[in-house]
């Protein structure tokens, strides 16, 4: 049964800072805002064919798309929130602070996700990637309704799951990528636990449903 709104209280932890200021570090870097931007710019810059008759400018203008649509807006969005009074903290630690975010940035992403679908040029992988971000934006709104659900946790999810369908694709050598998101995502799930009032229940169940939600947007894609 879902806690209701106004009785929810963000536990404060108490973790020595020689363990803090590295959990805050790589929560703010891997923080899920930016999480799409590096995938795009992994799959523009580094993988061997998806962009490969691309020019330079080209590239560019592709990571430009997501860093504009899916980090500044839904950032300026949230301060704009902030500003009128929707929401207590830019922090979010609420659920009741995270409905109006979470629409917000569904509608972003899903229009960038009509961006990159209609232009031929993108390979499916690209805008695959992105509806499979605002699938976890609409899951992550309905779940936010039961409990709070950890948007890190979610967004490595993500990050894993189109590594794997990469993975499956063939495309490329995925050994090492792998292998350094699965250490990533270990590292911010334990950065969460030590700085947040987040329980296993909100951790795991944000890492099973990106990966889902990658998987269900490479397939109806």
């Amino acid at each position: 049964m879902a806690i209701p709104f106004h009785e929810e209280i963000p536990v404060k932890k108490y973790t020595q800072p020689a363990l803090r200021w590295p959990a805050a570090f790589f929560s703010y870097v891997l923080h899920p805002v930016f999480v799409p931007v590096y995938v795009i710019a992994f799959l523009v810059y580094v993988h061997p064919s998806y962009f490969s008759g691309f020019s330079p400018k080209a590239k560019l203008q592709t990571v430009i798309i997501p860093v504009y649509n899916m980090v500044l807006l839904p950032l300026i969005s949230i301060l704009l929130m902030k500003g009128l009074g929707f929401i207590d903290s830019v922090f979010l630690r609420t659920r009741k602070d995270r409905i109006i975010p979470y629409m917000a940035s569904g509608i972003f992403f899903f229009w960038a996700y009509l961006v990159f679908k209609r232009q031929e040029m993108y390979p499916p992988v690209l805008p695959g990637f992105v509806l499979g971000v605002f699938l976890a934006a609409s899951a992550a709104l309905i779940a936010n309704i039961y409990f709070k659900i950890s948007m890190h946790a979610i967004g490595m999810g993500g990050w894993l799951g189109i590594f794997w369908v990469i993975y499956r694709e063939n495309s490329m050598l995925m050994s090492w990528p792998l292998a350094a998101v699965i250490l990533l995502t270990g590292i911010v799930c334990t950065s969460r636990f030590l700085i947040s009032d987040h329980t296993q229940k909100d951790v795991y169940l944000g890492l099973a449903l990106g990966f889902a939600c990658q998987l269900v947007a490479a397939f109806v894609n």
